[in-house]
Order: C-alpha cells, then sequence, then structure tokens
C-alpha cells in the first residue's frame, strides 16, 4: 500500500513538472517565435495538444513519446538561448534614450534627462536635456507607486530632492518598442528589454497620473545623507551596466522593485527579503515595516497623506508642480 502511495505521488509529481515545462514552451513559442500569427498559433497548438498525449501515455506508463517530447523541449531550450537582448531597436520615443552621468567632485553631469510635455499618452513635445546637480545639495529621497492594474501592481519611481528646488526621479521601465505597449506574462518571456529613465518630476509623474490615468502615492523615505548620496549613485552604475550590456525585464525577477531593492541592498546590508517585492503595490507597507518611511502617524494615516493624485491632476503643467503636490 506505501509503494502504491510513493509511485502514486511520483507519477503526480512527474505531470505537474511536465505541465510547468510545457506551459513555459507554450509561453516562449507564443511570445518568441519569428512568424506570422496564424502559424505562430498553429505551433504553440500543436504544442500543447503534444503535451496532453505525452502527459496521457505517461499515466499509462508509455515513456516513449516523452523522450521525443524531452528531446523537442531541449531542442526548444537551445534555441531560447539565443534569444538576446539589443540596443539596435526602433523604440518608442519616452525610452529612446538611456541616462548616463559623470562625476566631478560633488557634481554630477547627466547627459539625457527626459523632460517631455505630455499633453496626452500620445501627444507630447520630446525633450531630453544636459543637466547637472550638486550631491553636497540632496536632501530627500522619495519613493512614488503608481498604480494602474488593481492594489498588487504598482510602478516604482525613486525621486531625490535638492536645496535648490529641483527633483529628479529615476524609473526602472520596459523599454518598449515604437507602437508596442506591456504586457505583464510577455514579461517572463525576453519581450522587453530594461532601460533606465531619469526625468523631471512634471514629466514622469504627470503623465502616469493626467495622461495616462493612473494613482499615485508619493512617501518620503527616511534615510541620511550618505546613504542618499550612495544611492543616486547606484542608480548612476546601473545606467552605465545597462548602456554597456542590454538586459531582458523579467515582471517578477528583474523590474522596476526588485531592481531597485538589488541597489538599495548594496548601498544599505541587511534589507529582508519579502513577498511584497513581488506585490509591488504593497511596497509601502513592506517600508513602514521596516522603518523606512519618514513622517508621524500609523501607516494608514501615512497612506493617506501621500495621496498625491488629485494634487498632481490640479497642478498640472504648473512650474512648481513638485512643490505643489507636496503640500
Amino acid at each position: 500500500m506505501t509503494r502504491r502511495y510513493l509511485v502514486f505521488a511520483a507519477m503526480l509529481l512527474g505531470s505537474l513538472l511536465l505541465s510547468v515545462l510545457a506551459a513555459w514552451g507554450a509561453g516562449a513559442l507564443w511570445f518568441q517565435l519569428p512568424a506570422a500569427d496564424l502559424a505562430r498559433k498553429l505551433v504553440v497548438g500543436a504544442w500543447i495538444a503534444g503535451s496532453v498525449v505525452v502527459l496521457v501515455y505517461f499515466w499509462r506508463g508509455g515513456y516513449r513519446p516523452l523522450r521525443v517530447w524531452l528531446v523537442l523541449w531541449i531542442a526548444m531550450v537551445a534555441w531560447w538561448s539565443t534569444i538576446q537582448p539589443s540596443h539596435q531597436r526602433i523604440w518608442a520615443d519616452d525610452v529612446s534614450r538611456m541616462v548616463t552621468g559623470k562625476v566631478e567632485g560633488s557634481v554630477v553631469t547627466l547627459d539625457q534627462v527626459r523632460n517631455f510635455d505630455w499633453r496626452s499618452d500620445t501627444d507630447y513635445s520630446a525633450r531630453w536635456e544636459p543637466r547637472q546637480y550638486n550631491l553636497d545639495q540632496l536632501r530627500s529621497v522619495d519613493v512614488a507607486l503608481s498604480y494602474w492594474m488593481g492594489p498588487a501592481i504598482a510602478h516604482t519611481l525613486v525621486s531625490f530632492g535638492f536645496s535648490d528646488g529641483r527633483y529628479l526621479t529615476f524609473s526602472i521601465e520596459i523599454r518598449k518598442e515604437r507602437g508596442e505597449s506591456f504586457d505583464a506574462l510577455a514579461g517572463f518571456f525576453k519581450r522587453y528589454e530594461t532601460v533606465l529613465i531619469a526625468a523631471d518630476e512634471r514629466d514622469i509623474l504627470r503623465v502616469r497620473t493626467n495622461a495616462r490615468g493612473e494613482d499615485m502615492w508619493l512617501y518620503r523615505l527616511r534615510m541620511p545623507p550618505a546613504t542618499m548620496r550612495s544611492l543616486f549613485m547606484a542608480y548612476l552604475d546601473e545606467g552605465v551596466q545597462l548602456k554597456r550590456e542590454p538586459r531582458f525585464y523579467n515582471t517578477l525577477t528583474g523590474n522596476c522593485t526588485t531592481i531597485v531593492y538589488q541597489m538599495a541592498r548594496r548601498v544599505t546590508s541587511g534589507l529582508p527579503l519579502d513577498w511584497r517585492l513581488l506585490a509591488s503595490g504593497y511596497l509601502d507597507r513592506y517600508l513602514y515595516d521596516i522603518g523606512a518611511l519618514a513622517g508621524h502617524g500609523d501607516f494608514d494615516t501615512l497612506r493617506q497623506k501621500a495621496h498625491i493624485t488629485a494634487k498632481a491632476r490640479a497642478a498640472d503643467q504648473a512650474e512648481g508642480f513638485s512643490a505643489r503636490i507636496r503640500d
């Protein structure tokens, strides 16, 4: 009796593994196979049907179809390894350039700071500007969470404030090709490269609240000056690495939140791993629990104060956008 249960458990585990590998193969073919729509659908359909047949034979004790299927799966993995990220594509305007900078003493010169004037998500005046910032004047770090598809998923942006009233925001984003839009499932299958954008808040925060209809919260972080400076430099290092070697975005392991976490760990060791780093919509609660949010009151109080959507929409194109969303 015990042996029978063990055999059943092994068969169940093998079936689960086969199903997972088959699902991955279907996704890889769907999102990466260089073929017309109809041909891609036929190939994916054949793969799924073949996987079901293999699974049926597996339960009946027929392992020859499984061996053929494994050879095909290994061939697919070999093909998958040939798909490499690139900087040479026709990019959407808002991610067409990557920021890098040079440091002389405390002065940082950035070559490509985005400062678009957004009238709608598709109507804008494109501007990329060189800018200088003095790290001795760095006074604050804020984290913005922008929601567009429910409470569990948010885009994470980090904004650095200077004593002259300017704010510079860094954002890890997918590098969309022209006409392309984000698909969270496609993000698991090498569909997008990663880009680091540095931008004026009146561009990068306002486009999300005012042009794209997203809902945004802005929190001040409790961070000593030396750590602020180190985090700023970590972003510059990330920009250099991305420009030197393109990298694929991954919805789970290489997204706007996990990459920021990895940079923050290089600056401040001991940051705990947490499921809310993956469910980025709850990142604010994670920051509160580790004592990283500045301000007084419980979490609900801080969250209420941090909600800036209405302020951003009211400020719109005002020159004092950053000050008004913090009033």
